[in-house]
C-alpha cells in the first residue's frame, strides 16, 4: 500500500467507504430519479416504488446477515461496532424513506390527481365511491378474512415476510364476556393490494383507484359485531430472507431448498413498518412481539408497502406519463439468415437492451431444432417462470440431443422458478446439475456443438446478463455470439469442471473465479503500473455494479500513486475513496442512474495499446470473486472490441445528465452541463445509435 504523499487535505481515517451507507447512498440516487421533473409522472412513482424494493431487500438481506452473524457468535445483545453500524444505517433509512413519502403524498400523487389519476382514501371517496367499495368489501374482502382475538387458546400468529396485516384494538367485551383487547387481521394475499373503481365512477376520461388497505380500514369495525374499534394500524414485518442449507450435510441440494423455501417466510424480524397515526401502545406491542428494536420501527404516511403502487403504474395507460415505447435495434445479418452460417464468418456483440436479445432466443431454438446439433450446454441463473429460451432447451432434449444444464438453486428471490424449471427439464431427458454446493454458478454461458462434415464445431453465446425474458428489456447487458474455436473450446472446458468439479485446465482467455479472476484482475491492474512507472501513458477504465473487494481496491489505490489514470463507472455500492491525495489522486468514480438499469461489466485496460477488453458476469466484489462461479472472457475481435469501447464506456464517461461523481467523503455530486457544454445522456445516445430515436430523457 502506498504511503500517503504530505498533503494540506487529510487522509480519511478509513481508505474505505462502509458498504452500507454507500448501498443507500445508490438508493439515494434513485431516489432523486422520483424527484426529476423531467421524467413522466408515472415513471417517477415507479422510482419511488424501486426504492422501496430496494430496501426491502436491504433489510431483508445485507442488515439481516450482520444481525445472523451476531447470533451465530451467540450474542445476546449487539456488540458496540455492530450496534453503531444499525444506528448510521437506521439514521439514513429513515431519512429516505421520510423522502419518499413526502413527495408520494405532496408532488406525485396530487400531480397525478390533475392528471385525471386518483388515489382515494376513504374521506376522500363520494357517496357513489363508497357504496361501491362497501359492496366489494363484502363480496371480494369480507369472506377471506380471519381477524384473531388475542388470547392464551390464540396466540400471536404467524406472520408472513412482507405481508399486509392490521393490529386491532377493541372495548368492550368478547362473545364470551371476556376483554379481549388485541385482534390481528391479516389481509388476504390472493387479492390485488390496488383496485380500480368502475369508470362511471369517476370523471369522464378519469381513473379512480384505491388500495386494498383503505377498503379494510373504511369497514374494519363491520368485523367485530358488538365491539367497538378504539384504534387500529396496518403493520408489516420484514424478516431475514436468506436461505442456509448445511453444505457438509445436504444430500440433495434441491430437496434441502424446497423445505427451506417455505422457512424463508418466517425468519427472524428486522424491520416494523406501521402506519404514521399508530397509537404508540400498539407499536411497543408489536416490537415487543416480535423483539425488534425501536430503532427499526418506521412509521409511514401511506402503504406500509409502496412496491404494490407498481399495480397503478401498469393500470394506467396514458402515454403521456410513461416513458415512450422503446423498440431494440435488431442485426441486419442476423435477422433472417443461418446464424452458424454468419458465425463462422465473424463473432456477433449485442448490446442490450438497445439491441433484441432475440437473437440469443433464436440461436438455442435454432440449435434446438437443428438435426446436425447434437448437444447444448447452458448455464441457468435467473430465467423466470416463463421463458422460450428454456422451452427450446426441454424440446431439444425431447428430440434426443443432449442437453445439459447448470440451473443455480441458490439465485437469491428466483429458487423456486429455478427448481421448477430443472424438474421439467429434468422430465425432458436433460441432465441437469446445480452447480457447485457453497458456491453459486453466475457466469452466463451457452454452448452448441453442431456436427459439420467429420468434425464438430462448437458455437457459444457469452454474456454479462441473465437468459431472462424481462431484465433483457431493462437492463444494460453484452453478449458475445461466437465460433472462435479457442475461446468456445475453453467455454466447453469450463462445463466440463462443473458438471465432472475436476480442476479446469489452465484457461488462456477466459478468467475464471473462484480460481484465478481476482488474480488475472489484480495482474492487470499491476501490470498498468508497470507501464505508468516507464513514464508511458497507462489507463484502465472499469464498469461494474459494485466494487467492494479490499485486496482489488488496494490494487487500484497503488496504481493510482505509479500514475495510472482510471476511471470507473460503479452503479451500485463503492468502498474506494476516489481523489484522495498520495492515494486516489488518479481514480475517478462516477455512478449512472437511468431508464435502463445499468447492469454489463467492463474491463479495459490500454496495455501499451494492447487495448484490452475483458466482459464478465463478476462484479469486483469478495463473493464473486472467490464464492461463485464467474467467468470473464475477452472480445478478441478489433472491430467489436473498438465497439464495447464506443458504446460500452466512452459514452458513460462524457454523461452530464444521469451521471453521480463519488467524492472522497462518500458524497455524490450530480453532473450538469456547465457553460456551453451540450447536455449528454448515455442511454439516450444508445437508443437512437442502436435502437430507436424516441427515447427521452
Amino acid at each position: 500500500m502506498p504511503k500517503p504523499k504530505a498533503s494540506t487535505t487529510e487522509v480519511p481515517e478509513s481508505i474505505y467507504l462502509n458498504r452500507e451507507l454507500s448501498q443507500l447512498a445508490f438508493n439515494r440516487r434513485v431516489l432523486a430519479q422520483a424527484e426529476d421533473k423531467t421524467i413522466p409522472l408515472l415513471e417517477r412513482l415507479r422510482y419511488l416504488c424501486i426504492v422501496s424494493s430496494n430496501l426491502d431487500e436491504f433489510f431483508e438481506v445485507r442488515i439481516a446477515s450482520l444481525l445472523a452473524h451476531n447470533r451465530m457468535q451467540g450474542a445476546l445483545t449487539e456488540p458496540p461496532a455492530l450496534a453503531a453500524a444499525m444506528e448510521r444505517t437506521g439514521h439514513e433509512c429513515h431519512a429516505i424513506i421520510e423522502r419518499q413519502y413526502n413527495l408520494l403524498n405532496n408532488e406525485i400523487l396530487p400531480q397525478l390527481a390533475e392528471a385525471g389519476i386518483y388515489l382515494l382514501r376513504h374521506t376522500e371517496r363520494n357517496e357513489e365511491q363508497r357504496a361501491w367499495v362497501k359492496e366489494y368489501f363484502d363480496r371480494e374482502v369480507r369472506p377471506l378474512l380471519t381477524p384473531i382475538g388475542l388470547d392464551p387458546a390464540h396466540p400471536f400468529p404467524q406472520v408472513v415476510n412482507k405481508s399486509l396485516n392490521f393490529i386491532v384494538e377493541l372495548s368492550g367485551k368478547d362473545a364470551f364476556g371476556r376483554g379481549t383487547g388485541i385482534a390481528i387481521l391479516k389481509a388476504p394475499r390472493v387479492l390485488p393490494r390496488v383496485i380500480r373503481l368502475p369508470d362511471h365512477l369517476s370523471k369522464k376520461g378519469a381513473a379512480s383507484f384505491c388500495l386494498l388497505s383503505s377498503v379494510i380500514h373504511a369497514h374494519i369495525a363491520d368485523l367485530f359485531t358488538g365491539r367497538e374499534v378504539v384504534a387500529y394500524s396496518q403493520f408489516r414485518v420484514t424478516r431475514n430472507s436468506d436461505l442456509w442449507v448445511d453444505e457438509e450435510e445436504v444430500k440433495n441440494l434441491r430437496q434441502a431448498l424446497q423445505s427451506e423455501l417455505h422457512s424463508r417466510q418466517f425468519g427472524f424480524a428486522v424491520r416494523l413498518e406501521v402506519a404514521r397515526n399508530c397509537p404508540g401502545h400498539l407499536a411497543d406491542f408489536l416490537l415487543d412481539q416480535f423483539s425488534i428494536p425501536r430503532s427499526r420501527l418506521y412509521a409511514v404516511d401511506g402503504p406500509v408497502n409502496m412496491v404494490r403502487l407498481l399495480e397503478l403504474i401498469n393500470g394506467v395507460r396514458q402515454p403521456s406519463l410513461h416513458f415512450p415505447p422503446f423498440h431494440p435495434g435488431n442485426l441486419p445479418r442476423l435477422a433472417d439468415g443461418d446464424i452458424f452460417s454468419a458465425l463462422r464468418q465473424q463473432d456477433v456483440l449485442l448490446h442490450h437492451p438497445f439491441q433484441s436479445f432475440q437473437p440469443v432466443v433464436e440461436f438455442i431454438r435454432t440449435a434446438a431444432l437443428d438435426p446436425s446439433v447434437v448437444a447444448i450446454k447452458q448455464t441457468i441463473y435467473r430465467t423466470g417462470m416463463n421463458s422460450d429460451l428454456m422451452e427450446s432447451l426441454i424440446a431439444a432434449a425431447h428430440r434426443g440431443k443432449e442437453v445439459t444444464v447448470i440451473v443455480e438453486l441458490m439465485a437469491r428471490f428466483d429458487e423456486e422458478a429455478n427448481i421448477n424449471w430443472a424438474e421439467k427439464l429434468e422430465r425432458a431427458g436433460a441432465q441437469v446439475v446445480y452447480g457447485v454446493v457453497g458456491l453459486k454458478t453466475h457466469a452466463k454461458l451457452a454452448l452448441v456443438l453442431r456436427r459439420e462434415g467429420n468434425e464438430l464445431r462448437r458455437f457459444a453465446h457469452l454474456g454479462t446478463g441473465n437468459y431472462h425474458p424481462t431484465t433483457t428489456k431493462h437492463y444494460t447487458d453484452f453478449g458475445l455470439l461466437t465460433a472462435h474455436p479457442a475461446l468456445t473450446a475453453e467455454v466447453n472446458e469450463v462445463f466440463i469442471h462443473l458438471t465432472s468439479l475436476t480442476k479446469p485446465k489452465k484457461l488462456q482467455h477466459l478468467w475464471l473465479a473462484p480460481f484465478d479472476l481476482q488474480k488475472e484482475i489484480i495482474r492487470a491492474i499491476r501490470n498498468e503500473a508497470e507501464i505508468a512507472k516507464q513514464g508511458k501513458p497507462a489507463r484502465i477504465i472499469a464498469k461494474m455494479n459494485a466494487l467492494l473487494d479490499e485486496s482489488v481496491i488496494r490494487a487500484l489505490y497503488a496504481a493510482s500513486a505509479d500514475g495510472v489514470k482510471i476511471d470507473l463507472i460503479v452503479r451500485g455500492a463503492c468502498a474506494l475513496r476516489p481523489g484522495v491525495p498520495g492515494l486516489s489522486d488518479n481514480i475517478r468514480v462516477r455512478s449512472i442512474i437511468g431508464r435502463f438499469l445499468e447492469h454489463s461489466r467492463i474491463y479495459y485496460f490500454r496495455n501499451n495499446l494492447a487495448h484490452d477488453v475483458y466482459l464478465a458476469s463478476a462484479d469486483w466484489m469478495n463473493r464473486n470473486l472467490f464464492r461463485r462461479v464467474e467467468v470473464a472472457f475477452p472480445v478478441l475481435d478489433k472491430t467489436l472490441k473498438k465497439q464495447v469501447i464506443a458504446q460500452g464506456l466512452n459514452p458513460y464517461l462524457k454523461d452530464n445528465l444521469n451521471a453521480w461523481e463519488l467524492a472522497a467523503d462518500g458524497k455524490y455530486h450530480r453532473r450538469k452541463p456547465r457553460g456551453k457544454q451540450h447536455a449528454f445522456c448515455a442511454q439516450q445516445y444508445l437508443a437512437q445509435l442502436l435502437g430507436t430515436p424516441e427515447l427521452r430523457h
